[in-house]
């Protein structure tokens, strides 16, 4: 993990947003903390240890994981169909896969201090191709009489990334199919074809209105790339054995090869 900082400073950096010139004490801006990481690298672990420390200092603080916010099982099935010839967009996971207007809603009225759901995203339904969870299962939040939420620490493993330019695609592209031709090749990215690609990094660019409403940014980075496929399978297995449902072990790599893509970016 890069050297971000203690909890302290993270704090101090809070309060330094809280006394800048925003007005009243009520008036002060949410402050939302991206995580992003490999798949089973610890967002999860570490964004609830996160939540719990802030909360009892008197900093109540939501986590919100861009996974709850996949799009209905019904949405995802009509996008992949659109897009037969395209493997990285037959199942969750890429961008062009999330909800974006729904988190967008969820974003403004954290801003705003209302009253507002949080989705659930559950991912033993189908046999772990998942789907929404019922409206009665959601997060309420910012109730009548609760303080309303301060922090936001969003999480998943694309938060806060950026689209390439076209140009930066393809050079990467060009570069990875040659090593694939020319030698042993253990990457993904000369795996896919361009247009593949190029439709993954050009629907990055509608998260931008995201992004830019991130305060900061933690990155938990992998020793080794090649530990998160046994950390996600490691996953789904515990997935398997408490809902009685969900990925099998082959869609669980297809689906880590395709998170993977961003390293070779």
């Amino acid at each position: 993990m890069e050297d971000l900082g203690t909890p302290d400073s993270k704090l101090e950096q809070y309060h330094i947003h809280c006394t800048q010139d925003w007005g009243a004490p009520k008036r002060t801006p949410l402050f939302v903390v991206g995580v992003n990481a490999a798949q089973g690298a610890g967002k999860s672990t570490l964004t609830s240890s996160l939540a719990k420390t802030l909360t009892a200092r008197g900093l109540p603080t939501v986590v919100l994981p861009i996974d709850d916010f996949y799009l209905c099982h019904d949405d995802q099935v009509r996008l992949a169909s659109r897009n037969p010839a395209n493997p990285l967009i037959q199942h969750r996971g890429q961008p062009s896969t999330h909800d974006l207007p729904l988190l967008l809603s969820v974003f403004s009225a954290l801003r705003q201090g209302t009253g507002s759901k949080i989705p659930v995203y559950d991912k033993s339904a189908f046999s772990g191709q998942g789907d929404r969870a019922p409206l009665d299962k959601w997060l309420t939040i910012n109730n009548n009489g609760d303080e309303r939420i301060h922090i936001v620490l969003f999480e998943g493993w694309c938060v806060g990334y950026r689209a390439l330019d076209d140009e930066d695609v393809k050079k990467s592209w060009n570069s990875a199919v040659h090593q694939r031709d020319s030698k042993e090749y253990k990457g993904r990215l000369g795996l896919n074809s361009l247009e593949s690609i190029e439709y993954v990094n050009n629907a990055l660019k509608e998260y931008d209105e995201i992004t830019d409403q991130l305060d900061a940014l933690i990155h938990i980075d992998a020793e080794d790339p090649l530990y998160v496929y046994a950390w996600r399978l490691e996953q789904e297995a515990s997935l398997r054995s408490t809902r009685g449902s969900g990925m099998t072990d082959e869609q669980v790599v297809d689906f880590v090869n395709g998170c993977m893509l961003p390293n070779a970016l």
